[in-house]
């Protein structure tokens, strides 16, 4: 189930709310991503203080571990893990396009799906687009990613080619449609999510994005970037794409990325947004302050007795964790240090989100980005 409404839009921004078989998502929202089940060091009821509404699990690892079998005891996704309000689960393209190393032999790419060995134990698997949705069935998530393959930015060293991108993309393309059949085959009653790929060629994004639309699935997504090309290629095709796609349908920009990717995504037409950032960075010490960023572990904070934001409301602010205090945890090794890190960062990229919403609803996102901009530039 699925229901999107457009609810207000200031150039290509847009306000929506997503009604899922688990719950309402407003629009735009950042997602916490949950690749085995969990988001590190945050526990389900601190994802729902702090305004998360949706979460990402990932299938190839759930898959995995612990297995279906076990996940089935729990009738889905949602009871083995305690969460009752939205999943999204990734299909497994990223994790099996990772697994490539630099020269690609860690799998073997075909028409039918792909092979690779267990990261896990060694035994040779083989993920198919039918392999993904009976998983994802499986695994009951309210929106459910079509399985894809990631179009690198570079392969072997150089840069892919125009030819490589349109083999890569029109191999996704076949594998939605796939996807599309097996989907309905299971008579999974979530909603089913295309990628538009197509690398860095913008004709061939448009491509991507004209069959998908043919499919007329409940929600698109935009795939491949943030693979390692430089940020200013991401942003050309952040630019590009979103607002090109089925405007009645949500909006997903895959992996991105920092506090000014998400406001800069939001100008351009995306709606939905994750990114492993926000807890990945809190666990080496990097926080993400309304006024710009802070390596809590710098010796500067040693004695430092402010919050690590003034203006945040976040568990460990609004109790006085001072940044000497993190410090001290995080020069120690204390694992109280990432969780704390890791519930602000959280919960700074779900307020700015909250913040843009009202923005949006009020008319004035232009102003909002004005100030957050100014804001970030400031610094800490």
């Amino acid at each position: 189930m699925l229901n999107f409404q457009l609810l207000a839009t200031e150039g290509h921004a847009r306000r929506g709310r997503l009604t899922l078989s688990h719950g309402v998502v407003e629009t735009p929202i950042f997602m916490p991503v949950g690749t085995y089940g969990t988001v590190k060091g945050v526990l389900p009821q601190s994802l729902h203080d702090m305004g998360a509404q949706i979460i990402l699990g990932n299938t190839f690892h759930l898959w995995l571990r612990p297995g279906l079998a076990v996940i089935d005891a729990f009738k889905g996704l949602h009871g083995f893990e305690g969460w009752h309000k939205p999943i999204l689960t990734d299909s497994g393209g990223l994790q099996v396009w990772s697994l490539g190393g630099a020269d690609g032999k860690g799998r073997k790419i075909s028409e039918e799906g792909v092979r690779f060995a267990s990261p896990v134990n060694g035994d040779k698997l083989f993920l198919t687009p039918e392999v993904s949705m009976q998983v994802q069935t499986r695994l009951n998530s309210d929106i459910v990613m079509q399985f894809d393959e990631c179009t690198p930015y570079e392969s072997g060293g150089a840069l892919t080619t125009e030819a490589e991108a349109r083999a890569s993309m029109a191999l996704s393309l076949r594998w939605a449609e796939r996807c599309v059949a097996e989907f309905k085959r299971l008579d999974n009653p979530n909603a089913l999510f295309g990628i538009v790929q197509g690398g860095m060629f913008e004709p061939l994004r448009e491509e991507s994005l004209a069959h998908l639309a043919e499919l007329d699935l409940p929600g698109y997504a935009i795939g491949g970037v943030s693979v390692g090309e430089p940020k200013d290629e991401m942003l050309r095709i952040m630019a590009h794409t979103p607002h090109r796609l089925p405007a009645h349908k949500p909006r997903y920009l895959m992996g991105v990325g920092t506090p000014e990717d998400l406001v800069e995504g939001v100008a351009c037409g995306v709606d939905m947004f994750d990114c492993v950032m926000p807890t990945r960075n809190a666990r080496n010490g990097h926080l993400f302050t309304r006024f710009g960023d802070l390596r809590i572990r710098n010796a500067r904070n040693k004695t430092d007795l402010q919050p690590i934001d003034s203006s945040c409301t976040c568990q460990a602010c609004a109790t006085g964790v001072s940044r000497a205090y993190l410090h001290h945890l995080e020069r120690c090794g204390e694992m109280l240090g990432p969780m704390l890190a890791s519930i602000h960062n959280l919960h700074y990229y779900l307020n700015l989100m909250r913040e843009i919403r009202e923005a949006l609803d009020a008319g004035r996102f232009a102003a909002f980005q004005s100030q957050f901009k100014a804001d970030r530039a400031r610094g800490v």
